[in-house]
């Protein structure tokens, strides 16, 4: 039984004493963890330490989310400053995340975004759909049961991003195996974790030399294009890197997002047979239960980084410049003030104004991408396997510790 506190929300787990509450928080990705609704009301700027051992603040109500996502005191680009407090250790190299600078000053921006923008994903719908069709049509002739992580959720992220990003869909499997390696959270670094980014980097770099790359649909051939075109030029080879390392992050950022929130969205489903039935009959509400399934989703596992450029306050707690702040997204999305009844999964609610996406200069560019994604695989999934339930007990589903997203090991299901 855990200790209650004044509010009558579960005490922290015991923890180090000079933190409030132990960090990260359960990875389990069915159940809010409990010590949110502690941290709301008792510390909503908490004292953490990271998985590395830096001290860190935990902002969980989402007022003040809120406000680190937009106030520009506190910056991501600042989180790749040598020497200072990390979240975990860098387990790919820590220059990526100023990539997305240079991809806006080396003017691809504009290729950036017209691959992930609301007309090509539009545009890559009905491919969507056909991928998903084909992956239900293989579980369907198989029989049950079957892991639909492995058989559907994985696969048909994969050829999604595929799609918007131009790359050859039989390469599925190859791009996907490596992210079990290169997005851990670990106090320290190892030699599989470069090792699994190089191999990444190079398989990228081949489909940009490839001679038919320019000819390419969506970004791969934009950026064989500015390839060929920066060939003779001196800084040649760092644009290379540059161009290869833009496809592979892209890549590798929007699989794990989208494949670990469609996998929560489906579970969340299952688990609530009348809010799965009701969507099964409406199937013209999926784009707000979509968003109500981003606003429940547990997926993002180690909270969001920024850093205080100058000093600041949070809630009346001083912030000294270079502090880590760690916004608690499943705090902020759960918080009574802003959302009636959160434990509550409605997928009528309006308006729901969640931070799944993040918020600010940094709000996710793709939110097009992730609302398809997820829109069209759930509704191939209530229309054509409307029995679709778990093959086990939701309490013997095994959570993957030490990845940057809560995900189950595997999704048995029955139908």
């Amino acid at each position: 039984m855990n200790a209650q506190s004044a509010t009558g929300a579960p005490a922290p787990r015991a923890h180090p004493a000079d933190t409030d509450v132990d960090f990260p928080l359960p990875r389990r990705g069915d159940i809010v963890p409990e010590e949110c609704a502690w941290l709301r009301a008792e510390r909503p700027v908490a004292r953490v330490r990271t998985l590395t051992g830096d001290p860190a603040w935990l902002v969980s109500t989402y007022e003040l989310a809120t406000r680190v996502l937009e106030d520009e005191t506190f910056s991501l680009s600042a989180t790749a400053a040598p020497g200072g407090p990390q979240q975990y250790a860098p387990t790919f190299p820590i220059q990526i995340r100023k990539n997305l600078s240079r991809i806006k000053d080396e003017g691809m921006r504009d290729a950036v975004m017209r691959a992930i923008s609301p007309r090509a994903v539009k545009e890559a719908t009905d491919r969507f759909r056909h991928r998903a069709d084909e992956l239900i049509d293989e579980l369907l002739a198989e029989g049950p049961p079957v892991d639909l992580k492995d058989r559907f959720t994985e696969p048909y992220t994969a050829s999604v991003m595929c799609a918007v990003l131009g790359l050859p869909d039989t390469d599925w499997r190859r791009l996907m195996s490596g992210l079990d390696i290169s997005i851990m959270t670990t106090p320290r670094p190892f030699e599989g974790t470069l090792a699994n980014w190089n191999k990444g980097m190079s398989h990228m770099a081949a489909l940009l030399r490839a001679p038919d790359a320019v000819e390419a649909p969506g970004l791969l051939g934009a950026l064989a294009r500015v390839r060929a075109a920066n060939s003779g030029n001196a800084d040649g080879a760092d644009t290379d890197e540059h161009l290869t390392m833009t496809l592979h992050s892209l890549f590798e950022a929007g699989a794990v997002s989208t494949a670990a929130f469609l996998t929560l969205a489906v579970m969340l489903l299952l688990d609530d047979a009348e809010q799965r039935r009701w969507l099964t009959d409406h199937p013209e509400a999926i784009g707000p239960a979509v968003e109500e399934l981003l606003r429940y989703n547990l997926s993002i596992g180690d909270a969001l980084a920024r850093v205080a450029t100058r000093d600041t306050e949070l809630g009346g707690t001083p912030i000294a410049a270079g502090d880590l702040v760690l916004v608690l997204v499943e705090g902020a999305n759960h918080d009574p003030a802003v959302f009636r009844d959160p434990g509550r999964l409605d997928l009528t609610r309006t308006p729901n104004p969640h931070l799944a996406f993040g918020g600010g200069r940094h709000y996710c560019p793709a939110t097009a991408l992730g609302r398809a994604h997820a829109a069209t695989a759930l509704t191939a999934l209530l229309a054509r396997l409307p029995g679709l339930r778990l093959a086990v007990p939701a309490d013997e589903i095994n959570w993957r510790s030490g990845w940057i997203k809560r995900t189950p090991e595997r999704l048995p299901v029955l139908w």
